[in-house]
């Protein structure tokens, strides 16, 4: 395979020293920005390096959302309106892996993208596409958990239909700024260090670098936005909710009122709040890099290195393993659940006997929402 690779790199240097840019082939240097021409291709220790990162992700990343979506839609009580945006996570990751960690694979043994103009973009489109529908999906969680937790029985259950509808509308808008690169604003071109492709943040005109600005508005701010919102909300109602418990047992002369199952209910919501804001917190904390070189990209305001871009491509991908590892290790009824049906896999202590089991998830969610 070394020789293999060795070929096709001096195939297309054609035996002389050339930039980062050249090393690709013909039919896709036109949309190398101009940008990339001052580096020298990549050691080829980066490519292996890289390779085996994204490899042990991809594989962790495949397995782990798997199991959640088979434990979350073969368990009857957790089959529940609130837990299809959790599902809807979890297929999001599984195919950003999916989509993206066999070409960057690929590409790095032959250090150039090697499959064309075609494969670039629909490569791109991919990462944008399940990267939008991962955060907005952690978005509707965290409304979600506001709505149960803040607004409790006042406010309008949330059905099935209700759930699928804001599902089909997430993926609706993200599908659209997926494709709008295709259609003229900005475009899809090959980055780093030639074995990815992503948006153009490279574009000199305010038409393509407005994607840019539009998209990361709908795709980071907002959410953020949102999901700070929800959270602060929740932390208010929980401080008031703990201080009304403390008052109402002073007043009765004992020392905890936690034996009520509507606090029961309670704590275990504030348990899958915790969950999420971990989840969320680890996406933002992954896709800040990202986004951050994005920017820095249009306003030329940092010097990125081809390796520096592709590390944070990796680290924002690195995020749909998180997910998985923090609902198997926090999320009380997928725990049981996961228990029953995989206990090699099962970890942390059994909570079939607590107190979660008699105010289980599922159970919650309906008769809250």
């Amino acid at each position: 395979m070394d020789s293999l690779k060795v070929a096709v790199v001096e195939y297309l240097r054609g035996g002389r020293n050339v930039s980062l840019a050249e090393s690709v082939p013909s039919d896709i240097m036109h949309m190398v920005d101009p940008y990339w021409y001052k580096w020298p291709p990549m050691e080829p220790l980066w490519f292996g390096i890289i390779g085996f990162i994204i490899t042990v992700l991809g594989i962790m990343s495949l397995t782990g959302n798997f199991i959640v979506m088979y434990i979350f839609t073969s368990s009857k009580s957790l089959r529940t309106p609130s837990n299809m945006f959790v599902v809807n996570l979890a297929f999001s990751d599984f195919m950003m892996m999916f989509t993206m960690f066999p070409p960057v694979v690929l590409n790095g043994i032959y250090g150039t993208w090697i499959m064309g103009p075609f494969w670039c973009e629909l490569y791109g489109l991919c990462g944008s596409l399940f990267g939008c529908v991962s955060i907005w999906s952690m978005t509707l969680i965290a409304y979600d958990r506001y709505c149960v937790i803040v607004q409790g029985m006042s406010r309008k259950p949330l059905t099935i239909s209700a759930a699928v509808f804001r599902l089909l509308f997430v993926w609706a808008t993200c599908l659209a700024w997926g494709l709008f690169p295709l259609f003229g604003w900005n475009r899809y071109v090959p980055e780093g260090n030639m074995t990815a492709c992503g948006t153009d943040y490279f574009a000199k005109d305010w038409w393509n670098r407005s994607y840019i600005i539009v998209y990361t508005v709908w795709v980071y701010f907002t959410p953020l936005l949102t999901i700070m919102f929800s959270y602060w909300h929740i932390l208010k109602a929980v401080r008031v909710h703990e201080q009304a418990m403390r008052d109402q047992a002073k007043k009765m002369n004992v020392a905890s009122l936690r034996n009520s199952e509507a606090d029961k209910g309670k704590s275990v919501e504030i348990k899958l709040a915790k969950v999420a804001l971990v989840t969320i917190s680890l996406w933002f904390l992954a896709w800040t890099p990202y986004g951050i070189i994005n920017w820095a990209g249009i306003f030329e305001s940092m010097h990125l290195s081809p390796l520096s871009t592709i590390c944070g491509s990796i680290f924002a991908k690195a995020n749909s393993v998180c997910n998985p590892i923090v609902y198997g290790l926090s999320h009380p009824k997928y725990k049981q659940v996961l228990r029953e049906k995989m206990p090699c896999l099962a970890c942390g202590k059994d909570d079939s006997h607590s107190d979660v089991k008699t105010v289980a998830t599922g159970e919650i969610s309906e008769s809250a929402a």
